[in-house]
């Protein structure tokens, strides 16, 4: 077996002794498990292409390699085609893409700047692993380079319907690209759907089944990996003693108050003014809780330099300032707004001491905040899970209450649901909801991904999943 390479637009540091999410957890042990390559952007911006040079390290069986981006590199592949243009329209906003020749002539571009300086590491019998809407030409160029080693792509973000991806400028290009991969997995059995039929009223790409394509004299498989999360080091991390944590939680419990959490990027795909507004309409419905339902919502930022981001960030912190001033009492505010990015250990166990987890993207791929929610849980006495029927989680977590974003008057509901929902309910709900996280963490998805990558079959996963 040969080793693994992953690319992806960024890398883990390695060096770092830090915690790190459950999906680069899920990454970084199938490296160490079969040694071999991370490569991608080292997260800097430089002015001028010849100072960008290739920088490798080594730890233990793992190397990276990593560059910057030129200035012209970030603004027009990652901020410009990757942000302006694919991650508005697989999120179903077409009226936010922002297109340009110049950003998809500079991401193919740069696409063929990260397959120049990997190609003269690999082997012939190593298997690629391709991360996400970034790097969607990154097989074509490396065949072009004339590598044959199986390459799999998987997409983190949600895959769109047929007329919305045909809507996308290049989109032929972007076909072609995909189907360049042997191996292409998506996050849901939705997200195959649409791909299926994009293809068959796209292309002359033939339908061998659900998980085979058959285009000129290649094959290539199709695939749903539900990514998951690392469980059981969340779990311990929410359990920790937190001082202020756990002297809010004693507080509220002696003024009989409850905590609805909500912890996102500040992105207009996370709905959060929708939920800001779901959450004035249930004070609005249920005035016995005015005084006793704190809303605490955490929205770290995210790239700032977009437009889209700083207009949302202004309505939030409207509808945060218009909800306390309408409701807050002397000494009750309803709603607390963070803007900031607040560390996983404390993070954990806040998800711990709220009562309700309100999860409502707009369009999600997955949702991996959805599943930390029930991984922080105290078993005995655990929380209930809102989640978006539009977030990708939604297909595996039937128990939560699934609702529709868009629709503020029943996401109120939903939050009275679940204040309350009787203690022996809420169990029931969390040990199916944790079983089925604890099931398909972060090594399941690894496992079950390589498995079909290095294989050619994916059948055992989806069948899993199904």
């Amino acid at each position: 077996m040969g080793r693994l390479v992953v690319i992806s637009n960024r890398t883990a540091n390695l060096g770092k002794n830090t915690q790190i999410g459950g999906l680069a957890v899920g990454i970084v042990d199938a490296l160490k498990a079969q040694g071999g390559l991370w490569a991608g952007w080292d997260g800097s911006v430089v002015d001028a292409e010849e100072t960008t040079p290739t920088k490798i390290q080594t730890h233990g069986n793992v190397t990276s390699l990593t560059t910057p981006l030129t200035s012209q590199e970030h603004e027009k592949y990652y901020l410009g085609f990757a942000n302006k243009v694919l991650w508005p329209a697989f999120h179903y906003r077409l009226d936010l893409m922002d297109y340009r020749m110049e950003f998809v002539d500079c991401y193919s571009a740069t696409n063929a700047k990260f397959a120049e300086m990997v190609s003269p590491h690999l082997r012939d019998d190593d298997v690629i692993w391709v991360h996400d809407y970034h790097l969607i030409p990154m097989a074509a160029e490396l065949r072009k380079r004339g590598h044959k080693n199986r390459i799999g792509f998987f997409l983190h973000i949600p895959f769109p319907s047929a007329d919305i991806f045909s809507a996308v400028p290049r989109h032929e290009w972007l076909r072609y690209c995909l189907l360049q991969f042997d191996l292409i997995g998506f996050q849901t059995i939705n997200d195959v759907h649409n791909f299926h039929r994009y293809l068959k009223e796209h292309s002359d790409a033939a339908i061998i089944s659900p998980e085979l394509v058959r285009v000129n004299d290649r094959t290539i498989h199709i695939g749903h990996f539900p990514i998951g999360i690392d469980v059981k080091e969340f779990a311990k991390v929410s359990a920790r003693t937190d001082d202020t944590i756990e002297l809010e939680r004693m507080r509220r419990t002696v003024l009989k108050r409850f905590q609805v959490i909500s912890a996102d990027r500040l992105d207009y795909s996370k709905g959060l003014p929708h939920r800001m507004k779901a959450f004035r309409k249930f004070l609005e419905m249920c005035p016995e809780y005015q005084g006793h339902a704190d809303y605490l919502q955490i929205a770290s930022p995210s790239r700032e330099d977009v437009t889209a981001y700083s207009d949302i960030k202004a309505e939030l912190e409207q509808l945060a300032g218009a909800v306390n001033g309408r409701f807050a009492d002397f000494n009750w505010a309803p709603v607390q707004y963070i803007n900031r990015n607040i560390p996983r250990e404390k993070l954990a166990p806040l998800f711990r001491a709220s009562l309700i987890g309100l999860v409502t993207p707009l369009r999600d791929g997955m949702n991996l905040v959805a599943k930390e929610y029930i991984a922080a849980q105290d078993n005995k006495d655990p929380g209930i899970l809102i989640l978006s029927k539009f977030a990708g989680a939604a297909e595996e977590l039937s128990e939560a209450l699934i609702v529709n974003p868009y629709d503020i008057s029943e996401v109120a509901h939903a939050l009275k649901t679940a204040v309350t929902m009787p203690l022996e309910e809420r169990q029931l709900r969390h040990r199916k909801l944790l079983k089925r996280v604890v099931d398909r963490d972060a090594q399941w998805w690894q496992r079950e991904y390589l498995h079909a990558l290095q294989h050619g079959d994916q059948h055992s996963a989806n069948e899993r999943v199904a």
